[in-house]
């Protein structure tokens, strides 16, 4: 099963309030907004999948507790970007300074922001090209690094603002770089 895409911009444009409405109602469904106004339902992820993206939930939760610096997220927290779109990378993470800045309200709700480092894990079911486009999204919106893991080709594509994805062939480690220092 692929992610199904409603185009409703005929009939309403989505306030940031009637999304999040929508997908309170329905929590049982993975929803996204697109910038353009789309509603993107996405299947559930399959075994190993979600054992994967449970793996790297935790590698990165590791690090971040023993450095203190930022808060991460797994794929069911929604952020606000700047441009209007509501997406939910599979495990993400935002310098803690950021987090402080927003309000209780802001923290309790979908964060207006966009995450410092994402990873969008490539699921059985996902087409490669939509998730490039998001990891594209993400760094136009903020993103400082961003990773794709393509499972089914064995490949990592890294992403930085400004530049061509760098496209790794199986690697066997990642780094955080500056953005996570001393991770993976």
């Amino acid at each position: 099963m692929t992610a199904l895409t409603l185009d409703l911009r005929p009939v309403i444009r989505l306030t940031h309030e009637q999304f999040e409405q929508i997908a309170l109602a329905n929590r049982d469904l993975r929803l996204e907004l697109t910038a353009d106004g789309e509603l993107i339902l996405m299947p559930p992820t399959g075994g190993n999948t979600g054992r994967r993206n449970s793996d790297l939930t935790y590698q990165v939760e590791t690090w971040n507790r023993r450095t203190k610096l930022g808060i991460v997220f797994d794929s069911s927290t929604i952020f606000r970007l700047p441009n209007g779109a509501e997406r939910s990378p599979d495990v993400s993470w935002v310098r803690l300074e950021r987090w402080q800045a927003l309000t209780l309200a802001e923290q309790d709700s979908s964060p207006p922001l966009c995450p410092d480092f994402v990873i969008e894990l490539r699921s059985k079911t996902d087409r490669l090209q939509p998730l490039q486009a998001k990891l594209q999204e993400y760094l136009a919106n903020g993103c400082e690094l961003g990773w794709l893991i393509n499972v089914q080709d064995r490949q990592v594509e890294i992403y930085h603002p400004n530049q061509a994805p760098e496209v790794l062939n199986e690697p066997a480690i990642l780094s955080g770089e500056s953005v996570l220092p001393g991770c993976l």
